[in-house]
């Protein structure tokens, strides 16, 4: 591979916190009222995402979010205070977002919620600098600041249609030393930026998450159980019925792309399970 076959590739390559990503965060249905997400897996422990008072749980446009600040975050080189600076407008352009008022709203909103919500692990998320799983709070961004354009600059506005004065201007933001520690220890999971954006489906981009996790563990073949799975995603269908009929669409996207070979549901007396055969990596 030249040289510049593997910056290109080291640019599309988005690092992401292994423990983190096996724990649920984004909301992944506009129709949940949940006020929290609770998660037990199976090894015990419990799991929290607890939004800011009056704000509501981070969802499917604040995961695009998170996958693109780490996205820079990997960019960067892995800086070691955490800090990724851009602007507003590059961003929603790099997550393939129309640019306007109502984005950069969205987007202020997204990028505080990262920062205001907690993620509490009461035995369950494990942290590369203690070695075992954790009892703590923390969120995934630890600073957030957005300084408006000076006012010489928003003058220009006018010439540029696509533009308004009311574009807040560069955003600088701080991921959270705890996913920053198990980066930087190997405790973490890539995705290719380019086939992360070609999952128009937000519950197959949380699939693909989860099952780069399998993936690093050196899982092939995946059986879980389907409720099981429901709560890790999370979803907030109930009945396998109507969770067949929402993972279905992800399964295809996910199998069309090459990231699955194969995903299927079966029966067993009353247990349902999906069983995920993994594409082998393209390197």
């Amino acid at each position: 591979m030249t040289l510049a076959a593997r910056r290109r590739s080291a640019n599309r390559a988005i690092y992401l916190d292994r423990s983190l990503e096996a724990l649920p965060i984004f909301r992944l249905s506009d129709s949940a009222e949940e006020s929290t997400i609770t998660y037990s897996p199976a090894s015990g422990g419990r799991w929290r995402v607890l939004p800011s008072p009056g704000d509501r749980l981070p969802g499917t446009f604040d995961q695009d979010v998170y996958v693109e600040i780490l996205h820079r975050y990997s960019e960067a080189g892995l800086p070691a205070d955490g800090t990724v600076t851009f602007t507003l407008h590059s961003f929603l352009r790099s997550i393939g977002r129309r640019v306007d008022g109502r984005t950069y709203e969205q987007l202020r909103s997204a990028l505080n919620r990262l920062e205001r919500t907690m993620l509490e692990s009461s035995g369950v998320y494990v942290s590369a600098r203690n070695g075992a799983p954790i009892e703590d709070r923390f969120s995934i961004l630890s600073s957030v600041a957005i300084e408006r354009r000076r006012l010489a600059d928003r003058e220009q506005f006018a010439l540029f249609p696509v533009l308004t004065a009311s574009e807040p201007g560069d955003a600088r933001v701080t991921i959270s030393a705890m996913l920053r520690d198990n980066i930087a220890a190997g405790c973490m999971v890539t995705l290719s930026s380019v086939l992360y954006q070609s999952l128009t489906n937000p519950v197959a981009r949380r699939l693909y998450r989860l099952l780069e996790v399998a993936r690093e563990l050196g899982t092939v073949t995946w059986r879980v159980q389907l409720d099981q799975l429901a709560q890790q995603l999370p979803l907030a269908q109930r009945y396998p019925s109507h969770l067949q009929r929402v993972l279905q669409p992800a399964h295809e996207m996910l199998v069309a792309t090459g990231l699955l070979r194969s995903a299927s549901f079966r029966q067993i007396n009353r247990d349902w399970l999906v069983d995920y055969v993994l594409a082998v990596r393209n390197t």
